[in-house]
């Protein structure tokens, strides 16, 4: 009996053991003396209560962020879904539109991502898309990608060419196609618009990325997940040897399903890729971890509340945006003007 209870003590101190254990930290951080490549990053982003304005948080690893300017907007001028694009003279463009409805995409331009001011806007003229002359007058979140082998940014957003029903409101969502124009100085535009991606399913939150030596275009897969379909409103991933595609190879759900506005950084030792992506309607977000842009990739656990599995944070309530690189001065910069809520380190 002495030696059952023994063992049954043994047994329960070692489960006890096991819960409290420090469970791994995701790959991709630099090792105690270790100098990182990518210094810090800036999340621009909206909240929840103040949906479409522009709201700041930062991060030194990546994965745990803090608001600044406590918790209140970096200006008042903009609106939009933020997305920031660095041009060859190191200025800075965040792109935005009033709303969906809206017929032009605004710019701002930036030197210190502090100020923000007007630099101009674009009106595309939907219906001369080739082959999308049902184009609706809709412009959604646009995004913005500054390709250094060519000298020209790329402008995405995606468009829909059916209404919603009362019966089958998805129709809307799943009639999205991503299209672009191209600019060299974002003040005359490429016409018409063409379209990004030729697959005949729904896309939205397409941004581009030029590394690997390849293109990707990083998406949500906009059609609604059925067996049928079980891919539907996910994050997915594709590559091309061009700017303007081709892009093929569409990878599996890099998210679950029912995710999207995904936004990808490398590392701090520049070795792996963190894939955030918001969990709708502002519930929470997701991260996805990689050593390569074409995976295999795999979840991190946070948002569990307990501090031995949450490996990456996020301040209360924060939606759409766009996480970029920073230097330490430049984040050193913003948390002297912004200044930063030590509780969300």
């Amino acid at each position: 009996m002495k030696m059952l209870k023994g063992l049954l003590f043994a047994a329960t101190l070692s489960v006890a053991t096991l819960s409290q254990a420090k469970q791994p930290d995701p790959p991709g951080q630099v090792a105690p003396g270790e100098r990182p490549v990518n210094e810090a990053y800036l999340f621009a982003h909206m909240t929840h209560a103040d949906y479409g304005r522009l709201y700041y948080s930062v991060s030194l690893d990546g994965l745990h962020w803090s608001r600044l300017n406590d918790g209140k907007r970096i200006t008042d001028d903009y609106r939009g879904h933020p997305d920031i694009a660095q041009g060859p003279d190191g200025t800075y463009y965040i792109v935005g539109n009033q709303s969906d409805a809206a017929t032009a995409i605004d710019l701002w331009s930036s030197r210190d991502l502090i100020t923000w001011s007007r630099f101009g806007s674009y009106t595309p003229d939907l219906k001369s898309t080739p082959g999308y002359a049902n184009a609706l007058q809709r412009i959604g979140a646009p995004k913005l990608f500054f390709d250094k082998a060519s000298a020209q940014f790329v402008l995405t957003w995606h468009t829909p060419h059916l209404e919603g029903t009362e019966e089958d409101g998805e129709r809307y969502w799943a009639s999205q196609r991503t299209l672009y124009v191209t600019s060299k100085d974002l003040k005359t535009f490429s016409a018409p618009p063409r379209r990004l991606l030729d697959w005949e399913m729904g896309t939205i939150d397409v941004f581009l990325r030029h590394e690997e030596g390849k293109y990707w275009a990083i998406l949500k897969d906009e059609t609604y997940p059925t067996l049928q379909w079980v891919t539907g409103k996910t994050i997915r991933i594709a590559s091309s040897d061009s700017l303007l595609g081709p892009y093929k190879d569409l990878s599996p759900p890099i998210s679950p399903n029912f995710r999207e506005a995904p936004m990808l950084i490398p590392s701090p030792n520049g070795k792996a890729w963190y894939l955030y992506y918001e969990q709708y309607p502002g519930v929470s977000y997701g991260l996805s971890v990689s050593e390569k842009l074409g995976g295999p990739w795999y979840q991190i656990s946070g948002y569990t509340f307990h501090d031995d599995w949450d490996k990456y944070g996020l301040p209360p309530k924060v939606r759409h945006g766009t996480m970029i690189t920073l230097s330490r001065a430049q984040y050193d910069a913003l948390v002297k003007k912004f200044g930063i809520e030590t509780s969300q380190r």
